[in-house]
């Protein structure tokens, strides 16, 4: 049985070793939340076994994310986005 730390080396070696893109984002994206869920044990010194509900975990922000406004039509989506980009231009 490997330690935290070198199944967190592990983890860390294959996000090295894939290419990132658009298939292989949600890949990426599981590495990075149960490495996140490893740093978190090694912090508290617990390991939660079995089905016990986890409350969450931390996840470093990377790069560029995407939005989507989803709604019934003529409830105003186009209006909000104009909004927010006339104030973030000022």
């Amino acid at each position: 049985m490997s330690s935290t730390l070198d199944r967190i080396n592990e983890i860390e070696l294959e996000m090295s070793r894939t290419q990132k893109n658009k298939a292989t984002a949600h890949h990426l994206g599981l590495l990075k939340a149960k490495m996140a869920r490893l740093k978190r044990e090694l912090i508290d010194g617990v390991t939660k076994k079995g089905g016990a509900k986890e409350e969450g975990f931390d996840v470093q922000k990377t790069g560029d994310c995407r939005i989507g406004l989803v709604g019934f039509p003529s409830v105003g989506k186009s209006t909000l986005m104009t909004k927010v980009a006339l104030n973030s231009s000022s």
